[in-house]
């Protein structure tokens, strides 16, 4: 099996449970950008362009789930609805790995892992996914790949050259997958994600409840393991699971919806 990379644009939190793999992230250390990487302007188009190429990279490097899997077949009744959401293009794939995680690339690719799936319901999942699409809805994606593309892969002059999409090599999409995932949202991107994720619940149909209850899950997974130092540390940059689980249910409990029975 190749070497598995992940780049984890928003790290709910990594736990682990049974399932085909576990993702891993290239180490390679990734140096400052250079007075010139800074000065590099890239468009939104050639953002995109560079979140194609590499989700298509990811995709080849990750164990993607069969059109006729049981995950890919729950996560395409779950997003049947969701592909051309709020004015934007979406495409929706699980990775069979047992992180507890989900995420989202600048160019609307919305990854779920297996793990998350096997231990959340469905509208939980669907509130985890409505998080994420927030985070490209509000640009969130776009900004923190920009500033990977301009740490990591086109430091060495790739994008002086015009930035096209296609001019990154192997190594560099490692590169660029290792400076993705050490990026991180701020405090309030994460809430308006989880306010986000809380509206489309009730679009389509689902009591919002089901927000609060998935940071419930993610909370209770790591009651007691030994990646609860690990899951600290990715959330710190997030709001404290607490709170958001409080903002979530009394957002619901004050719009009328009853907590549903697990």
């Amino acid at each position: 099996m190749k070497t598995i990379k992940l780049a984890i644009l928003s790290a709910l939190t990594i736990m682990c449970i049974h399932a085909q793999a576990q993702f891993k992230l290239n180490t390679k250390s990734i140096k400052a950008a250079t007075t010139a990487a800074k000065a590099i302007t890239l468009s939104d188009d050639e953002v995109i362009g560079y979140a194609k190429e590499y989700m298509v990279w990811m995709d080849e490097n990750n164990p993607v789930a069969p059109e006729d899997h049981e995950l890919a077949q729950r996560l395409a009744k779950l997003t049947k609805d969701l592909t051309n959401h709020d004015d934007l293009s979406l495409n929706f794939k699980v990775y069979l790995v047992r992180d507890i995680n989900a995420f989202a690339c600048a160019d609307g690719s919305v990854r779920v892992c297996a793990g998350l799936m096997e231990v959340m319901d469905d509208n939980e999942v669907l509130g985890v996914i409505g998080h994420e699409i927030g985070h490209v809805k509000n640009k969130d994606s776009k900004d923190a790949f920009r500033t990977a593309l301009l740490s990591s892969a086109l430091k060495d002059g790739v994008g002086s050259q015009g930035g096209t999409a296609g001019a990154l090599s192997d190594s560099k999409l490692g590169e660029l997958g290792t400076a993705v995932a050490n990026s991180s949202f701020s405090r309030s991107q994460e809430s308006a994600a989880d306010i986000y994720g809380y509206e489309l619940l009730k679009a389509q149909k689902v009591n919002p409840w089901y927000m609060a209850t998935a940071f419930e899950s993610l909370a209770k997974q790591s009651e007691g393991t030994e990646k609860a130092s690990t899951m600290q540390r990715l959330m710190s940059s997030h709001p404290d699971t607490e709170k958001r689980i409080k903002v979530m249910s009394e957002k619901a409990t004050k719009e009328g919806f009853e907590k549903p029975v697990k």
